[in-house]
């Protein structure tokens, strides 16, 4: 059996197994308890707005992740996606220090790059040296791109060393790249028994996930290969007997994005926007299990041609209590004992979920927080897409370390123009209110 076909049939039997693991056999579920208020966090600094209109170029904020300077921890960065306007690099003082655009359009009837999610993988050793590297998924084009860090070079501390025969992740010609089925969500591994980096990709519109092994080229390039990859469930047995199917476009899949692999035990937690949060093994292999589920998990919905939005039904009371649709940004607050959290954006309420991240404790819910205004000109987080915390002293400014979070309404704003941009707050701060 070639491998495509191994991926094929993996991919096919996990999604059986993790479609029994999801069904709630008999379960009596309740009807969601009223959420209580939860505590506020303020953000330190703001990066200046982002504006997804042409006079903008098109930039949305969506995903970040944090760069730590070892030498010089207070000279730390913040990479982040900005979608259709490529990446952009920020000092802890939250300016901008870099703006790297996304690929142009291989052709006029083709689309440009979109740049979704971003992670970083350390000391990769290339055929130039070792070196830490922002990986980012390229929705526009379904593929992977790479950028060397190098905090004090001219011109900024990225550079692209993407291998310019980089595959699709997911699609098999440009026509089916142009459908946008493509790379979305990402989270980087490596794995410590081998020391081999790889990447965990989603696809738009879609339930996979492919595992992608990072590879070295020569000249300092990078590339990958595909390993495996699983289809989670799309469709739910629920306690009643009856199957639900999240309301979604005619055509579109529950798909995922926020994702997240504990370096600590190769244990990839993977957010499905309109089901919850699943965990299983980084390598794909084994059988996913639903951590928790949205509130509207269950609930019927038939989509509306005209306003293009879902009609929800009657809720039968088998959703969680924690998490309104779309679970986004999935991140770790790590401790030096090995404790710590899973954080999950709440997009829907506003809200972040804490989840205890060791395994034994089976991820119990430890509690929330939300993003809340400083002050009129700092403003808290909105619909938050991506999240990333980074547990570790920064310098003066974030001795405790820092959680950056993107804010999908950001104010005051700029008159009607779209504004979105990324908070950061003391890690601190969310300790103490995980504590209270």
């Amino acid at each position: 059996m070639n491998r495509d076909a191994r991926s094929t049939t993996l991919a096919l039997a996990t999604a059986v197994v993790a479609l029994a693991a999801a069904a709630l056999p008999g379960e009596a579920l309740a009807a969601p308890a009223a959420p209580a208020a939860l505590p506020a966090v303020a953000p330190r600094a703001e990066t200046p707005p982002l504006h997804d209109d042409e006079a903008g170029g098109d930039a949305d904020a969506d995903d970040p992740a944090i760069w730590r300077d070892a030498a010089a921890p207070g000279r730390s960065l913040v990479i982040a996606t900005a979608k259709q306007g490529g990446l952009r690099v920020y000092d802890l003082e939250a300016r901008e220090v870099q703006s790297v655009p996304a690929p142009p359009a291989p052709g006029p009837d083709h689309a440009p790059g979109r740049f979704n999610n971003v992670d970083l993988v350390h000391g990769l050793r290339l055929s130039s040296g070792r070196a830490d590297l922002a990986v980012t998924s390229d929705r526009g084009g379904d593929r992977l791109r790479f950028y060397r860090v190098d905090r004090d070079r001219a011109g900024g501390p990225l550079t692209d060393v993407t291998d310019p025969a980089a595959p699709p992740v997911f699609s098999a010609s440009q026509e089916e790249i142009d459908e946008q089925r493509t790379a979305y969500g990402l989270a980087t591994w490596t794995d410590k028994s081998t020391g081999r980096s790889y990447a965990l990709v989603s696809r738009r519109e879609r339930t996979s996930v492919a595992l992608l092994e990072i590879t070295p080229g020569a000249g300092g390039k990078v590339g990958y290969r595909k390993v495996r990859s699983l289809d989670l469930p799309a469709t739910f047995r629920l306690p009643n007997g009856t199957s639900w199917t999240p309301c979604g476009e005619p055509g579109e899949l529950p798909q995922v994005e926020g994702m997240v692999v504990d370096p600590a035990n190769g244990t990839l937690y993977a957010g499905q926007e309109d089901v919850g949060i699943w965990r299983m093994r980084a390598d794909l292999t084994g059988a996913p299990e639903l951590v928790d589920r949205v509130r509207e998990f269950g609930v019927p919905g038939t989509y509306d041609e005209e306003t293009e939005e879902c009609e929800a039904g009657a809720d039968p009371g088998y959703g969680g209590t924690r998490l309104s649709a779309d679970v986004e940004g999935l991140t770790l607050l790590t401790e030096p004992d090995g404790d710590g959290h899973l954080l999950a954006s709440s997009q829907g309420d506003n809200t972040f979920a804490a989840y205890d991240r060791e395994l034994s404790d089976a991820n119990e819910y430890e509690g929330g927080f939300r993003v809340t205004s400083a002050s009129s000109a700092l403003d808290g987080s909105e619909e938050c897409d991506g999240a990333a915390a980074l547990a570790a002293p920064l310098g003066r400014r974030y001795p405790n370390g820092l959680l950056v979070v993107q804010d999908g309404h950001d104010a005051p704003g700029d008159g009607e123009r779209p504004s979105t941009n990324f908070k950061f707050v003391d890690l601190g701060d969310v300790r103490e209110a995980l504590e209270d």
